[in-house]
């Protein structure tokens, strides 16, 4: 089976978030099932050239945009035995962020990611590589599945393709003006709430639902939320004509890159069985943050994007209570610059008990998960969620609010105390999260039973065989589905 993966990110080429180690692990995984699997993503300013060595093949590719064309060339790299392209265009992928400043979208990300889905489809043409199935991620590559079927469709290389698209996040679709239309090059028809056309606008990710063969998402529970109105965000009623082609699949995690037993960031390594350098990872991350030690509070952590919908407003509501608890808390992360602003005061304020860093750093999450004694992800929804699938395997007992894939990976503590893996809460309230907190910290107190637990968290299994396993069931169903069309 040949498999080509589009994303707009790709570990360890580009990160931004969760978005970029799916489709950087699940290759990986899918080539050592035997697959012949391939990524395709822009080459962003930020891809480090000495680290990825590029190939120029010579793989001029020229997409219609609009009454024009728009140029661009193809070079090959690779990770970890994945060959992989990069889709070389200055003018839309040369910039010091992937999709938006922090303060606000690139007006141009229309035109942008529009061309990056011809850009997959001309790639094929021109390398050769003809896939069994286009996966696709997110609303940056929705539209390539529907250039597939309309601008594309006589293309011979091309018609034999099936596809699959993955949600990652139902909150963010690729949302655009009407009068973008004519950058798609394809007829008005499809401007009608049957294809693209939503609430007066145009929407990627609509698109993707509506031309792809099947679709998924990220866990089971969110592939049934996103059906409702509630955490529909206005697609649920397509997302139900889709049901009987819509499934869900629990992201895995790379334990090469995410296991407390070979992590090089790390102080201390730590196992089951040598429990004992968690200690030294905690105090270590105390000092990256110039907080002290103290080994009957309890380190609670997160690290996210910093927008409202991980949490933010219940957290920020809730943390005088939370240090009259006795906890510290440490934060990493950038996002909306109303919390950039907000917790970095917040840290003045609570000086020795909470820190903050505004960025995005790989070596320090990683200490992070080693050294915190739980993770708080208070979110309103949650697609899958990765953090609390590394909080697992690091012995850093989960604080989940119920939703998605944080319902579907982490067991209540409280109601199974026998087989819990953390703590979890439904409602979205700040008191229901203190409650929640409260309750973690209780059973810190208890030193025999909080190693229990932590050692239970730790033999949890959650790599990407099982998850890749799956993924090829719904490539097979892709083809067979596309075999009808």
């Amino acid at each position: 089976m040949k498999v080509l993966i589009a994303s707009p990110e790709v570990f360890p080429f580009i990160k931004t978030g969760g978005l970029a180690d799916v489709t950087g692990a699940l290759p990986k995984a899918l080539k050592r099932l035997g697959v012949d699997v391939r990524v395709i993503l822009p080459k962003h300013k930020g891809i480090d050239e000495q680290k990825f060595p590029l190939r120029y093949k010579n793989y001029k590719i020229s997409c219609p945009i609009s009454l024009g064309y728009v140029d661009a060339e193809i070079v090959e790299s690779e990770y970890d035995g994945i060959t992989t392209y990069l889709v070389e265009q200055d003018d839309y992928y040369n910039r010091d962020y992937l999709y938006s400043t922090p303060d606000g979208d690139y007006q141009d990300n229309a035109v942008r990611f529009i061309f990056f889905s011809k850009s997959i489809l001309e790639t094929i043409k021109i390398t050769g590589y003809i896939p069994d199935i286009l996966h696709c991620n997110d609303w940056e590559t929705a539209l390539a599945p529907v250039f597939l079927r309309t601008l594309y469709r006589d293309e011979p290389e091309l018609k034999d393709i099936a596809t699959l698209f993955t949600i990652h996040n139902l909150g963010y679709q690729g949302i655009f003006w009407h009068h973008d239309m004519h950058l798609l090059n394809i007829g008005w028809e499809y401007f009608t709430p049957d294809y693209l056309e939503f609430f007066g606008n145009i929407n990627f990710l609509k698109g993707g639902i509506v031309f792809s063969d099947i679709i998924n998402t990220v866990s089971k529970q969110y592939s049934q939320e996103i059906q409702t109105s509630e955490y529909g965000y206005g697609l649920d009623g397509v997302l139900r004509a889709r049901k009987n082609d819509l499934y869900g699949i629990i992201n895995g995690i790379d334990y090469e890159d995410w296991s407390p037993e070979k992590d090089n960031f790390l102080p201390a390594n730590y196992s089951i069985e040598k429990l004992e350098n968690k200690v030294v990872c905690k105090k270590a991350l105390l000092k990256e943050f110039g907080l002290p030690y103290n080994s009957e509070r309890p380190v609670i952590a997160t690290i996210s994007r910093l927008a409202d919908q991980k949490g933010f407003d219940l957290i920020a509501a809730a943390m005088d209570e939370m240090f009259s608890l006795g906890a510290q808390y440490i934060i990493l992360g950038t996002g909306d610059r109303k919390y950039h602003e907000l917790f970095t005061d917040l840290s003045k304020k609570y000086d020795g008990v909470f820190g903050v860093k505004i960025a995005y750093d790989n070596r320090l999450a990683h200490i992070i998960e080693a050294g915190a004694d739980m993770f708080l992800m208070p979110s309103r929804y949650e697609p899958c969620g990765l953090n609390q699938l590394y909080s697992l395997k690091y012995g850093t007992v989960p604080i989940v609010r119920g939703v998605g894939g944080l319902e579907d990976t982490i067991i209540d503590y409280t109601n199974n105390p026998k087989q819990g893996t953390g703590f979890k809460f439904y409602g979205y309230t700040k008191e229901e999260m203190l409650d929640t907190v409260k309750r973690a910290m209780t059973v810190y107190k208890d030193k025999t039973e909080w190693q229990s637990l932590v050692k239970r968290c730790m033999q949890e299994d959650f790599s990407w065989e099982r998850s890749a396993r799956e993924y090829i069931e719904l490539y097979n169903k892709a083809i067979a589905k596309h075999r009808t069309i």
